[in-house]
């Protein structure tokens, strides 16, 4: 959820980890089954705080016309290894561009749509934990949910079952 909401990974687990730093410092005191609701409540706040910081770094280095790094990754060798359980090659392409439509659909929704559609579905919460999560009303979870949901169809049409 981090890494669609920043869209990157290096990013998105500093995110995770400090909200789980955060869970276990505030919060180790609480019951188990409090845990979850409380860990994506801050998850969505420090999300919404990375947001906020980018927003400002963004102006100051278009104020002094300061531009990023550009360094290239090195392939992974592990990911060059031929899969033994691989499936036909037009049924994984087909599954491949699905999963690709979807993470570029995903990605091009407004992060509250975002956040309620991951949270209800990827994270199988219900529409109170997830308003618990959002700090937000159960309406607003609905409207936000349904909103993604019809944007998500529109957008991948042809390319999901």
């Amino acid at each position: 959820m981090a890494q669609y909401a920043t869209g990157n990974r290096e990013d998105a687990l500093d995110i995770v980890q400090d909200s789980m730093l955060t869970l276990v410092r505030r919060y180790g005191d609480r019951s188990a089954s409090d845990w979850g609701p409380l860990f994506q409540c801050i998850l969505q706040s420090r999300i919404n705080d990375w947001h906020r910081r980018s927003k400002v770094r963004k102006r100051l280095r278009a104020w002094l016309s300061f531009g990023g790094d550009d360094d290239e990754e090195e392939a992974d060798p592990l990911q060059q290894l031929p899969d033994e359980r691989a499936r036909e090659p037009a049924d994984q392409l087909a599954g491949v561009q699905a999963i690709e439509h979807l993470d570029s659909a995903l990605r091009k929704l407004p992060l509250r749509q975002q956040q309620a559609f991951l949270l209800r579905i990827w994270e199988g919460m219900d529409v109170k934990a997830t308003a618990q999560a959002m700090n937000c009303s159960e309406g607003s979870v609905k409207t936000h949910y349904f909103r993604a949901v019809q944007s998500l169809r529109q957008q991948l049409g042809e390319h999901w079952p």
